[in-house]
């Protein structure tokens, strides 16, 4: 297979996500930091290879590839071991259902660009962030009984799947705006199980070449 380049930003939860599978499957890549922050999405050059502007991106030679969950059933495809979806399709769905709650439901509302939209229109930094918890919460009350009836230690079973590569980030997102997780301790306790994971640790924003301080 052709090598490698991974397009993210360091503390955004969508690239966070992908680092997670890349990191499960023990896969080496070329890192290219996009500063979201700075505008660089926006950048022509980015642009013709991704005409969405959003991160992450995954480039293996000639193959131009985009969107979190796509890219991680990619990995899981083309990598399959180990593996991120448990074996039968009933199973599947509720992890497919678990990534979907983050990843369709929480994350969207909360990203950056609608942060930035909702600061043009006028609203002010604490309605934003009861904007912020709102969707947080409620996802996370959905994900909490699902966990608890799942779990053996990851958010579904005793090893990482695709739930656990939204679900961490996610969690990072909720405790850096803030939000409390206290009321969901099958769900934090998920997460931390998994930050305890070598995987997860290297994925990690701080650990980024991009990130603030890093070396």
């Amino acid at each position: 297979m052709a090598g490698l380049t991974f397009y993210g930003y360091w503390r955004a939860t969508a690239p966070y996500r992908v680092r997670i599978g890349l990191a499960l499957k023990g896969l080496d890549y070329d890192y290219s930091p996009v500063n979201l922050a700075g505008g660089d999405q926006r950048a022509p050059a980015y642009r013709d290879q991704n005409p969405q502007g959003l991160t992450p991106m995954l480039v293996a030679g000639d193959t131009v590839m985009t969107q979190s969950l796509a890219l991680l059933e990619w990995l899981d495809e083309t990598h399959p071991t180990p593996p991120l979806m448990p074996r039968d399709a009933g199973s599947r769905q509720a992890v497919r259902a678990m990534a979907g709650i983050v990843a369709c439901d929480i994350h969207p509302l909360n990203n950056l660009r609608v942060l930035q939209q909702l600061q043009a229109f006028g609203v002010s930094d604490d309605q934003r962030q009861d904007w912020i918890a709102r969707w947080m919460h409620e996802g996370f009350a959905a994900l909490e009984p699902m966990v608890a009836k799942h779990g053996r230690g990851f958010a579904f079973g005793d090893a990482p799947t695709l739930a656990d590569c939204c679900l961490v980030p996610q969690a990072y997102s909720a405790e850096r705006y803030g939000v409390d997780l206290s009321p969901y301790p099958a769900l934090s306790a998920a997460v931390a199980t998994a930050r305890a994971h070598p995987a997860f640790q290297a994925a990690h924003p701080d650990r980024q070449p991009d990130a603030p301080g890093a070396r």
